[in-house]
């Protein structure tokens, strides 16, 4: 007696049809809760993920979440200039307004006014 040659196929055409019924299922239960989030149903969305999760008062924790990705972690640069001696070159005032207004490649608006106050005070200190 022969086995038939079909049959692999057709078992793994019956799993995969499964498969894209299942995770069609999953997706539409993702998408529901997405849509939920961005009406405003979904309140325990964290400061985080609102682009608010350094404290007004902490400015090295606004650098850390804004800034550290482009000037480095301690200030040396990167992608962004070295800012360890900004406070030498620039005033506070000239600090704030690159911060909020942006210059060269940095954009404008990472940080509403107060942590830029705060990160331009803080930033005006390193000579």
């Amino acid at each position: 007696m022969k086995k038939n040659p079909v049959i692999p196929y057709a078992l793994i055409a019956v799993i995969g049809i499964a498969l894209v019924i299942v995770i069609s299922i999953v997706g539409i239960d993702q998408r529901e809760a997405i849509q939920k989030a961005e009406e405003g149903g979904d309140t325990q969305q964290s400061a985080e993920d609102k682009g608010e999760g350094a404290s007004t008062d902490d400015p090295e924790a606004i650098f850390e979440n804004t800034c550290a990705s482009c000037h480095g972690a301690d200030l040396s640069g990167g992608m962004g200039p070295n800012l360890q001696k900004v406070g030498g070159k620039l005033s506070k005032d000239e600090i704030k307004n690159t911060i909020l207004n942006g210059k060269g490649q940095m954009p404008a608006g990472l940080v509403p006014d107060d942590q830029a106050e705060a990160l331009a005070k803080w930033l005006s200190e390193k000579k």
